[in-house]
């Protein structure tokens, strides 16, 4: 079974339905997302659907920081331009959408894969997964051979040897990866809605479980679109120019 892992769609419907369509024709069955479907882009209404459809279709859903945050506003320390976009973003959602993000989980475990927005070892506190360190927390702190997280908008593989050997490997877009039953890995995605890494296409990875392959992905789309968009919502010009440099 292939599972298409998508994280950090941000909002950005252009973004999201192009690498729906990849997804599709790469043969993926089950469908995972990451969380962070809002705030930053334009369309977060539109996110929220399409990712309540899959929800409704069996796909494994987990909370985001941006979504908690649509609730929980005094819990977490953004920076300006996130609570002005934040503050927008509450008025486009319905309480069905609010309601639907309050019950999503924190992690998903699915056959050898744990599932979780920021990291393994302390969900519910949305820290980052900067280097080795704290990645080799994260397989420590699980049961599960393949762990996937979001929350870092550039795509990284890590892994971890029986030894307590860690290691980082950054991926070649479209480049299937084998990964060894004798090691632990952890599994990046990237950013559909908002890349970071110096590349505005969109960043997604397909796992196909039964072979223990996975394969980053680049998928690009109308970004220019989904500036003007943001423009066009009245949102901080800064999250514009973000997807035009992907950074």
């Amino acid at each position: 079974m292939k599972f298409a892992i998508l994280s950090d769609l941000h909002a950005n419907r252009q973004a999201v339905e192009a690498v729906w369509a990849h997804a599709q024709a790469q043969g993926c069955e089950h469908t995972v997302l990451l969380g962070d479907f809002v705030d930053y882009g334009a369309d977060p209404a539109w996110v929220m659907d399409f990712v309540m459809a899959r929800h409704a279709e069996g796909a494994s859903v987990v909370k985001g920081n941006h979504d908690d945050a649509i609730r929980h506003e005094g819990s977490h320390q953004m920076g300006g331009h996130v609570q002005a976009s934040l503050a927008w973003t509450r008025t486009q959602l319905t309480p069905a959408h609010v309601a639907f993000v309050e019950a999503l989980p924190l992690t998903i475990v699915k056959d050898d894969c744990l599932f979780a927005h920021a990291n393994v070892h302390d969900p519910a506190h949305w820290g980052y997964l900067h280097g080795r360190l704290e990645a080799t927390r994260s397989l420590f702190a699980s049961q599960q051979p393949f762990v996937f997280c979001g929350h870092m908008h550039e795509p990284c593989l890590y892994h971890l040897s029986s030894t307590g050997k860690s290691g980082e490997f950054h991926p070649v877009d479209g480049t299937p990866i084998q990964l060894s039953p004798m090691r632990r890995w952890l599994t990046i995605p990237g950013s559909v809605g908002q890349p970071r890494d110096g590349n505005p296409a969109a960043c997604y990875a397909v796992f196909d479980v039964s072979q223990a392959e996975l394969t980053f992905h680049r998928v690009p789309y109308d970004h220019e679109a989904a500036a003007r968009r943001v423009l066009e919502a009245g949102l901080p010009a800064s999250l514009a120019q973000r997807l035009i440099d992907g950074s």
